[in-house]
């Protein structure tokens, strides 16, 4: 059964749909959202379930993420198809929609992750946010400080920190469902579906320094997206908006405003 999704709205125009990734929330795109509102866009970043403000489940699956938007696409839109944006676990709802209800999809951006099956990796992230005791912590600087010996990396913990909120007892706590979502991590890593196919415009964009697209998987890419069209950010991990923001906007601005001219092409045809 699909959720109603939280979201924030930003602008007017064309809608574009943005799906954060594992651990995430629609929030971390505020920035890109306004340039992208600048072009035209009514851009709705959205939690997906177990993230940000939306309800928290008792399971999640990328079946049940696709349910999901698609009831709040057709609470906001009405009927398709509509631009698309998803990092990481994102891409792979957007994968999956696209391939399930291509009318839902006028085009849509894939940030970082393949239609390849990921083994879990973010064990140790899960674990030094478990390790925290949360009750102990006034601030989310406290939260930084004893998240540093696990986590070294400033990113990443800041990345952590946007989690959490204080709750109705006036104590640090997570926004995101931890333990399902930790529960959740092998299915989060599986594959696309082999006859899963989109044969619309797709453009998938990797960071050089990341390994979550490979040169080897371009070929696997183009089976399901046979439209799908790369680019690379040098300088970039897999938070390639994030560490890369002005390339990032670089790459995917001709991409996602195409689409507004295709849209009013048709419209003066017809």
């Amino acid at each position: 059964m699909s959720v109603v999704l939280e979201s924030k709205i930003i602008g007017t125009g064309r809608p574009l749909v943005v799906l954060h990734g594992f651990l995430g929330m629609g929030d971390n795109w505020a920035t890109h959202a306004r340039i992208w509102a600048e072009l035209g866009f009514e851009v709705h970043l959205v939690d997906q379930r177990n993230h940000g403000r939306s309800p928290h489940t008792a399971s999640h699956s990328y079946a049940e993420m696709v349910e999901d938007v698609v009831a709040y696409a057709e609470a906001h839109f009405g009927h398709g198809p509509v631009a698309w944006l998803g990092h990481s676990m994102g891409g792979k709802v957007v994968m999956e929609l696209a391939a399930r209800y291509p009318s839902w999809v006028e085009r849509m951006v894939v940030v970082d992750i393949a239609p390849r099956a990921y083994p879990p990796h973010h064990q140790f992230i899960i674990d030094a946010m478990r390790r925290l005791n949360l009750a102990d912590l006034g601030s989310r600087t406290e939260a930084d400080r004893a998240l540093e010996a696990d986590l070294p990396d400033w990113g990443i913990r800041q990345f952590l920190l946007k989690n959490l909120e204080w709750n109705d007892d006036k104590q640090l706590a997570w926004k995101c469902n931890l333990p399902v979502l930790e529960a959740s991590m092998d299915r989060i890593g599986k594959p696309l579906g082999p006859l899963d196919q989109f044969v619309g415009a797709v453009l998938f964009v990797r960071g050089l320094a990341s390994n979550y697209i490979r040169d080897e998987d371009w070929e696997g890419i183009l089976r399901h997206f046979p439209s799908a069209q790369l680019e690379s950010i040098a300088g970039a991990g897999h938070w390639v908006h994030a560490e890369q923001p002005k390339a990032f906007q670089e790459a995917v601005n001709s991409f996602l405003v195409a689409g507004i001219r295709d849209a009013d092409l048709l419209l003066k045809l017809y």
